[in-house]
C-alpha cells in the first residue's frame, strides 16, 4: 500500500474507527483521551500505520463515525500526520483544535494545514 497525503483527506467526509475512545487511558503513556481517537481504515501513514484522526465535538466514546475532515496537524518533528474530524455542520478555530488536542499533541511540533 501507498502512503497517504493526509492533506488529500481534507474536505472530504470519512469513516474513521475509534482505538482509543474518549475517556480511555493511553496504554503506556497513561493519559486520558479527551476526545475519541481512532483511524482510518485501510490507510498508510508516515509512520507505516493506518492514518490517524481526532473526532472533535462528539462527547461521548463512539466506536466509529462518519465525519468531515476539516484539517491535519501536521507533525513537524515526527512522521505522523493527524487528520481533524468533525460532525458536518461543526467548525473549529486553529486554537480550539490545539486545545482539544493538547493532551497528546503538546508532546509534539506541529502546524495545522487546511485547505
Amino acid at each position: 500500500m501507498k502512503k497517504e497525503n493526509a492533506v488529500d483527506f481534507i474536505g472530504k467526509t470519512i469513516k474513521i474507527k475509534m482505538d482509543r475512545m474518549l475517556g480511555t487511558k493511553h496504554p503506556k503513556h497513561g493519559f486520558v483521551y479527551t476526545v475519541n481517537y481512532g483511524y482510518v481504515p485501510n490507510t498508510v501513514s508516515g509512520d507505516g500505520e493506518e492514518l490517524d484522526a481526532y473526532l472533535l465535538g462528539v462527547f461521548e466514546p463512539v466506536k466509529e463515525y462518519t465525519g468531515k475532515v476539516i484539517a491535519v496537524i501536521h507533525r513537524t518533528n515526527d512522521d505522523d500526520d493527524k487528520l481533524i474530524v468533525v460532525g458536518n455542520d461543526k467548525e473549529y478555530s486553529d486554537d480550539a483544535i490545539r486545545a482539544l488536542t493538547e493532551f497528546q499533541e503538546q508532546y509534539f511540533e506541529s502546524i495545522i494545514v487546511r485547505d
